[in-house]
């Protein structure tokens, strides 16, 4: 009843909207409304411009081979997330130059963008939160590690925004389940005068840039599995950690305490609680158990569940359920993590070839598999 009378509620206010608009075009407050009902099906493709540089051919359905994000554009993806690493002096990607380029070949094939600031010149997620080094000195004083955070934010974006590469959402930093910014071994509990100033500082620097440039840039804040989000929210809201627009959440079943059948629970409370869109930034399944090379996989038997095979339909059937489950809990997205780190000749920190080998949305062949089909039609739903 109360979506009913919102619709209701909704349709008057575009009705008097455009009795008053000489153009017959869409009113800003209808065109609000379709963003609010879309869903976002989104890829990560933060490996893929360095797998095409090591030779990978990406295929579509029908065999043909085709840029990548051509591939997920006609597949129907319509958001691309690409992480950000500070200063990463062990490779030549995820750096300014190598976004710049994954947010330039989005936009043209009309895909919006989240940008992943991870704050480190490394992974960031809940085991590690390395400060970068050229932050280091300042680790202790939280008032000059905040304007550092702000201005490396601000500066980054600023630089995009003359390129007319800004990105439709920002994320201030990356799966933060620890307090950001710290030194070797994570230290608990979370400082949250520390914590709150940094975050409060990245958010800040994504509010002025939108001021600036008159574009709506929504901030997205992200927890590692759905558990955790709840705990570590109900401490960042009372810490004054407030104005953002979206939680972001991993959600690989392996890791989580929530399977399939109980998901909705705490997707649910944190919508409900915190009054935040919330979308699955990171989840992936694999199609084979089998490995393309010498990187082990990570993804292994372990990650099955029940009714959901490693294969191509075992693959698609997750995805499918988990986009029914968000839905049905009042999310509007879903986004698979990596899934174009297809197996190469490169290597990575730890191995040759790739560790996702088995998790991506293509084949050994390079050819897309059936859980490509999880994008049909998304931008009519």
């Amino acid at each position: 009843m109360e979506s009913l009378l919102k619709i209701i509620f909704l349709s008057l206010i575009i009705s008097c909207f455009s009795c008053g608009n000489s153009n017959p075009g869409k009113s800003e407050v209808e065109e609000e409304l379709i963003e609010k009902v879309s869903f976002y099906y989104g890829a990560d493709l933060s490996y893929v411009n360095e797998m095409l540089d090591c030779g990978a051919a990406y295929k579509n359905s029908e065999g043909t081979i085709k840029n990548p994000y051509k591939i997920f554009s006609e597949a129907g993806a319509n958001l691309i997330r690409v992480r950000l690493w500070n200063n990463p002096t062990w490779t030549n990607y995820s750096n300014f130059e190598d976004v710049k380029v994954t947010i330039s070949k989005a936009k043209a094939e009309g895909m919006k963008v989240l940008l992943d600031f991870h704050y480190s010149d490394n992974w960031a997620d809940p085991e590690k939160q390395e400060i970068p080094a050229a932050w280091l000195s300042q680790i202790n004083n939280t008032t000059e590690l905040s304007n550092l955070l702000y201005n490396y934010t601000y500066t980054t974006l600023n630089n995009l925004a003359t390129l007319n590469l800004l990105p439709d959402f920002v994320q201030v930093g990356n799966e933060i389940n620890p307090m950001i910014l710290q030194h070797g071994e994570l230290k608990w509990p979370i400082d949250w005068t520390r914590n709150s100033t940094l975050i409060n500082s990245g958010i800040k620097a994504v509010r002025d840039i939108s001021k600036v440039n008159n574009k709506n840039i929504e901030v997205m804040l992200h927890i590692a599995q759905p558990e955790n989000a709840l705990w570590w929210f109900n401490e960042a809201t009372k810490n004054g950690v407030t104005d953002f627009d979206w939680i972001g959440l991993s959600y690989y079943p392996i890791w989580s305490e929530y399977k399939l059948e109980t998901l909705s629970i705490p997707l649910k409370t944190l919508i409900n609680t915190y009054n935040k869109r919330l979308i699955i930034v990171e989840t992936a399944y694999p199609f084979t158990l089998e490995n393309a090379d010498e990187a082990s996989n990570i993804l292994n038997n372990d990650a099955l569940i029940s009714g959901y095979p490693a294969t191509q339909h075992g693959q698609l059937d997750y995805l499918l359920k988990l986009k029914e489950i968000i839905i049905n809990a009042g999310g509007e997205g879903l986004i698979y993590w990596e899934p174009a780190w297809v197996s190469t000749n490169c290597s990575t920190q730890w191995a040759q070839g790739s560790h996702w080998d088995n998790a991506t949305l293509f084949d050994f062949d390079k050819k897309a598999t059936l859980g490509m089909q999880f994008y049909n039609g998304s931008l009519n739903n």
